[in-house]
């Protein structure tokens, strides 16, 4: 998957990708840093991952700065922020990418504190970071997105009111963000093939993915999503602040 960002286009800014130690948030922490921008990669535990990243990163070139954080606890968080300031004295660009709800043996309210609450807590920590035309990307699903008209599978169904709880709860803060000239994004996608939480799907449900392929059409991978994710922090914001990536045709719009 090539670049959709150009090269230089992002000299000079400051990223911080959370939960980018692999998968989506990886690829994308690393479209910004090829098109110049110093990244910040975030991780909970994977720190020889981010570090493999961060080094790949230095090696052609670019500028980039590991943190681990337990974005559920908000001192963890708060250390993060204050490692950035520190490092890079603020922010360009904030993707919050890191979700979760489908691990074993984290609790029955796990899916929404990490995927509601965390967000919040990152956002509202990084506030005092994000200078008027930074701004905030928030990576969802369509199966997310649109769970109050559409139904999902059921082993998904905890995970996708969480991501939607958190969706609402940091449109919640447009006005805040409006006022501080911090724009803000939402990118909804399908869901992506080579992820986790379709592994896990696929595993509880044999077929689950196949289907949702076909009834779509296509189902991005974690590369041509990434894309999709970088692109998201330098196109033009859409009117209701949501970029769709992939068909939408199957949910029911009737809310938006």
């Amino acid at each position: 998957m090539s670049n959709p960002l150009a090269a230089g286009s992002l000299d000079g800014k400051r990223v911080l990708v959370t939960g980018s130690s692999r998968g989506i948030g990886a690829d994308t922490v690393g479209y910004f840093a090829e098109a110049g921008a110093s990244v910040v990669i975030n991780y909970r535990n994977k720190e020889a991952r981010a570090a493999k990243i961060a080094n790949a990163i230095r090696e052609n070139g670019g500028q980039a700065l590991i943190v681990g954080a337990d974005l559920t606890d908000s001192e963890s968080v708060a250390a993060m922020f204050d490692r950035v300031n520190a490092e890079l004295g603020g922010l360009d660009v904030l993707v919050l990418n890191a979700s979760g709800g489908m691990e074993s043996g984290m609790g029955d309210d796990y899916a929404m504190t990490l995927n509601r609450d965390a967000q919040v807590t990152v956002l509202k920590a990084a506030l005092a970071l994000l200078e008027p035309g930074s701004r905030v990307v928030f990576v969802t699903s369509h199966q997310a997105h649109f769970i109050r008209t559409t139904p999902t599978m059921p082993e998904y169904e905890p995970v996708a009111r969480s991501k939607r709880a958190g969706e609402d709860a940091l449109r919640a803060m447009l006005p805040e963000l409006d006022a501080a000239g911090i724009e803000f994004v939402v990118v909804s996608g399908d869901m992506i093939e080579g992820t986790i939480t379709a592994t896990l799907l696929e595993r509880m449900s044999p077929g689950a993915i196949g289907s949702r392929r076909e009834s779509a059409g296509k189902l991005y991978n974690v590369s041509e999503f990434a894309a999709e994710v970088a692109a998201a922090a330098v196109d033009p914001i859409p009117a209701n602040h949501t970029r769709y990536v992939g068909d939408i045709s199957d949910f029911d719009q009737s809310e938006e």
